[in-house]
């Protein structure tokens, strides 16, 4: 090795140790700020506003981050939750590498605010870098409203929630005693695909079912949402819902205002998949079969 390149490798070394000497002293003060707010405490809100609403048992919807929330949420309360979707979820405590991630993140939000840097971090989270940077050179429709939804979020509640997901424990051991439904989207793109494969692992598989969507960022939800009919179907058909084979039009469907039907007549063949725009190929669906 020449000396050039040993002095090269010593340069970056000794920044890559300022930088991490500058996020634990900043985060010094910021945690010391935002501490008091844990993920157990996030997972004890949902309770507070079932009790609101007075919801006795729910099916969740989470991603990513609020994917842990409300999987935590289903160890502690487990008569609450009826069952799990969640997309690109996280299941263990945060690897070295997403530690400093979210401690660069919560220092510039602490300093800059929802400066144009804080978002594409989050935004590199969320999209693939397909739908981030299109054969056209322009950001899509969802990315776009994606940033003006995050110039809406206050910095100091951000860093809350990111100090607090920094501060999150390992739920592996819990998973084996999870035993509600739960249906996991992946993004084949995803930063947490291999966390979220772990977690369905790790889960039993007589209740589990994982489905990967290639081409595809954290937000499956966003990206390919028609990817995800189909498998919330058949999952909801394991709680007895079931889609009407037909819609009719009468005025006595019109009259009532319960009625699926009441204000739009839709043809069975236009719910096919064909013509919904769903394209089961790029879908890879890893369910236990029992023999």
């Amino acid at each position: 090795m020449s000396l050039s390149t040993i002095h090269r490798v010593s340069k970056v070394s000794s920044c890559a140790r300022m930088l991490l000497l500058c996020c634990c002293i900043t985060s010094a003060f910021t945690t010391s700020m935002l501490l008091g707010m844990s993920v157990d405490d996030l997972a004890d809100q949902v309770v507070e506003v079932l009790n609101f609403f007075r919801l006795k048992k729910v099916l969740c919807l989470g991603v990513t981050a609020g994917a842990y929330i409300l999987t935590l949420f289903a160890v502690k309360y487990k008569e609450r939750v009826l069952g799990l979707i969640l997309a690109s979820p996280i299941c263990k405590a945060p690897s070295w590498t997403e530690w400093l991630y979210n401690k660069v993140l919560l220092n510039l939000l602490y300093f800059y605010g929802m400066c144009g840097l804080s978002k594409e971090l989050l935004l590199q989270r969320y999209f693939s870098k397909e739908i981030r940077c299109s054969m056209h050179g322009s950001e899509s429709n969802v990315v776009q409203t994606c940033r003006k939804l995050l110039d809406e979020r206050q910095s100091l509640n951000v860093m809350r929630f990111l100090e607090a997901m920094n501060r999150r424990h390992d739920l592996t051991d819990s998973l084996k005693n999870l035993h509600c439904k739960t249906l996991i989207f992946v993004g084949e793109s995803s930063p947490f695909h291999a966390e979220s494969t772990y977690m369905g692992a790790k889960m039993d598989r007589k209740v589990c079912a994982l489905v990967e969507v290639q081409a595809c960022g954290s937000l499956v939800t966003e990206e390919h949402p028609y990817a995800m009919l189909i498998p919330i179907e058949f999952f909801l058909m394991g709680f007895g819902y079931y889609r009407p084979p037909y819609f009719t039009c009468s005025p006595k469907n019109e009259s009532s205002p319960t009625s699926p039907s009441s204000r739009s007549c839709i043809a069975p063949e236009l719910l096919s998949p064909e013509s919904l725009g769903i394209k089961l190929k790029p879908i890879k669906t890893r369910v236990a079969i029992e023999v």
